[in-house]
């Protein structure tokens, strides 16, 4: 795997690598308890999560390794970085502070001075937790199918509506929302909100896996939205604001996911190797068929992200290697519960854990189908395997 990646990305991996090997009985702790990683604020993986997805400029000492410097604008060295946590612990990275997806928003569609507002908040003394806010009850992630709505009040705005699934909110300080300004997709908006303002509420839902993510319903009951809290509302055309930038976010946020979801793999095959090293004949093939298919998604998802960073983005090609990463850790998990004994769910708490977390990959950032219509759609059109 590493002769495929630049210096500096195989520099990186490595550094986050022994980072990410104190989170595996942290995870257990936030499955406990969601609050857990307020008390642990102090880890080498919680300033990585900081310092590489904050850009350099706003940080006073930004992540350096040998002659390189990073921040994450990098869609591949994020991907990388997201794995490797994910392999200590999934949960535990994404409750970690920073600007997670709603960074990915305000990159595409906030000017300056936004962008700026936006990371001097995050760099300051204080850990700031983000949420991004795309999901609704009754519509999933169907942007243009968006039911909260943006109206205008005075001189300003006022935002109404209801979010589910939303992760972090329920604890986070900032975060993005879209919603509808006017009918259409060209009247979808994406604004920022503070969760300190009057008519925000949120609340944790309770969840089976992946606890860590801290999954949450939000509801918005008139919340005061100024002009300059509505993304590029100065600088882009309605056609290129909220709508694309959800679907930019998406897209971007896809291959980091996946990422999430082959690190998880790739602990518990260490796993099962580790309490059954002397596995053979059907067992050891099926661990080895896991392996080979580790390693060509892992290729694979990171040439769709090196792809991303010179400019080329096939969503058909991104859904696909997040279905294969979200599969993946579904066999793995299956696989492990199996060769380990019909007691290894009840003797071993991490595999237990991870069990339950790896069926929450199916639903992340778009639902199997709707990765499997984008698919489907690259078929259809003969571009997929081009």
């Amino acid at each position: 795997m590493t002769e495929s990646l630049p210096r500096r990305a195989v520099l990186l991996r490595d550094h986050v690598r022994e980072a990410a090997a104190e989170l595996r009985p942290l995870g257990l702790e936030l499955d406990r308890d969601p609050t857990a990683v307020d008390r642990r604020l102090d880890l080498a993986a919680v300033g990585l999560m900081r310092r590489c997805t904050i850009p350099m400029e706003y940080l006073s000492s930004p992540l350096r390794i040998g002659p390189y410097t990073y921040d994450m604008s990098s869609c591949l060295e994020h991907t990388i970085t997201i794995e490797e946590l994910s392999y200590g612990d999934a949960g535990f990275m994404l409750a970690c502070p920073g600007p997670l997806m709603s960074g990915v928003a305000v990159g595409a569609l906030g000017d300056d001075k936004q962008r700026h507002a936006y990371y001097e908040r995050l760099s300051g003394p204080e850990p700031v937790w983000t949420f991004f806010g795309l999901t609704e009850p009754d519509k999933g992630s169907a942007a243009a199918e968006l039911l909260t709505e943006l109206t205008s009040d005075g001189d300003g705005f006022r935002l109404s509506g209801a979010k589910r699934y939303v992760g972090n909110a329920a604890f986070a300080q900032l975060g993005v929302v879209f919603c509808r300004r006017a009918p259409g997709p060209l009247g979808i908006e994406a604004v920022l909100v503070d969760t300190s303002d009057p008519g925000y509420r949120a609340e944790l839902i309770p969840t089976v896996g992946m606890r860590g993510a801290r999954i949450s319903a939000m509801t918005l009951d008139g919340v005061r939205v100024e002009r300059e809290q509505i993304l590029g509302y100065d600088t882009l055309k309605p056609s290129r604001r909220g709508l694309v930038g959800a679907i930019r976010t998406l897209q971007r946020f896809r291959p980091v996911l996946a990422g999430t979801a082959l690190g998880l793999t790739r602990a518990v095959l260490d796993h099962v190797r580790a309490r059954r090293p002397t596995l053979a004949g059907d067992a050891r093939h099926r661990l080895e068929d896991i392996q080979d298919r580790l390693d060509a998604a892992r290729r694979h998802n990171y040439t769709i992200a090196a792809a991303i960073d010179a400019g080329t983005v096939r969503a058909d090609r991104i859904a696909g290697i997040k279905t294969r990463a979200a599969e993946l850790a579904e066999t793995v998990t299956l696989a492990a519960a199996d060769l380990l004994g019909p007691g290894a769910l009840l003797d071993d708490p991490w595999l237990e854990k991870v069990y339950r977390d790896a069926r929450a990959f199916e639903f992340m950032e778009g639902t199997g189908h709707i990765q499997r219509l984008a698919v489907f759609q690259g078929v259809a059109k003969g571009t997929f395997l081009q």
